[in-house]
């Protein structure tokens, strides 16, 4: 029990090094945190080992501007498979090279924390993702290494990779479309529940610069909790949101009607 306790803390971790971190911080720039929360985000994301957040957001802003297109990396309209591991296994698509060069990432290398992890990348990663899951239920309270290496490193990691390629695939074909009824991107409960709160997808395409990536209320969105309890400590300023005019501005607009 406490080593399943372990490995979820770890996966909890590893999504905020992604959702919190290179997706809504460096990606899209939905508000600003200090240096500390920086730090732990970073750790947090090379724990995720899904590409330093250099590369990651450099990914993830080709893949908004241009959006189930040749251009996209992990263009949805090429079927489940492409679009959750597929793009993976293949070299990118010359447009996604091409039009990706057109786009300007000066602001990320600008941040040394993100250069940091970048140079470091490697070594990190070895650390975060699978020495420090391994060796502190072992060192804590005798856990066989055998044990802590596959649950809370190995299966966590696996886990962890999958949820936040449904993200890519399932929120990109299946859900319902309030916002815009004209994009891909759906929303989808079922991703929302894995990826603590991305799963608001067709919210999130319509209005990528907020900073919760669904519309607040009573929303299961774990990631977006995080983010206001750090702004609760005076770690994260500058949350910027859609007034709530212009979301249903929106839906009335371009929405499928659904809410």
């Amino acid at each position: 029990l406490v080593l399943c306790l372990s490995a979820y803390f770890c996966f909890l971790m590893t999504a905020l090094g992604v959702t919190a971190g290179a997706h809504r911080l460096w990606s899209h720039r939905s508000y600003k945190a200090k240096l500390p929360l920086r730090i732990f985000l970073a750790a947090a994301n090379s724990m995720a080992f899904q590409n330093d957040i250099y590369e990651w957001s450099r990914d993830h802003r080709v893949h908004h501007k241009y959006s189930e297109t040749d251009a996209d990396p992990h263009n949805a309209r090429r079927g489940f498979f492409f679009s959750h591991i597929g793009w993976l296994f293949v070299r990118k698509h010359r447009d996604v090279i091409e039009k990706g060069r057109k786009l300007d990432f000066t602001d990320l290398l600008d941040d040394p924390v993100v250069r940091f992890q970048r140079k470091y990348y490697k070594s990190s990663v070895v650390l975060m993702c699978f020495v420090i899951p391994t060796v502190v239920p072992w060192y804590l309270w005798g856990e066989s290494l055998w044990n802590a290496y596959f649950l809370a490193s190995i299966l966590r990691y696996t886990i962890s990779l999958n949820v936040t390629w449904l993200v890519n695939s399932a929120a990109h074909m299946y859900g319902n479309r309030p916002y815009d009824k004209y994009i891909n991107p759906r929303q989808n409960t079922f991703v929302t529940l894995g990826a603590i709160g991305e799963g608001f997808h067709n919210y999130h395409h319509t209005f990528p610069f907020d900073y919760s990536a669904s519309e607040l209320g009573l929303n299961f969105n774990p990631t977006t909790w995080f983010i206001d309890f750090m702004f609760w400590l005076g770690l994260v300023t500058d949350r910027k949101q859609a007034p709530k005019e212009m979301i249903q501005a929106r839906k009335e607009r371009t929405g499928d009607g659904s809410a």
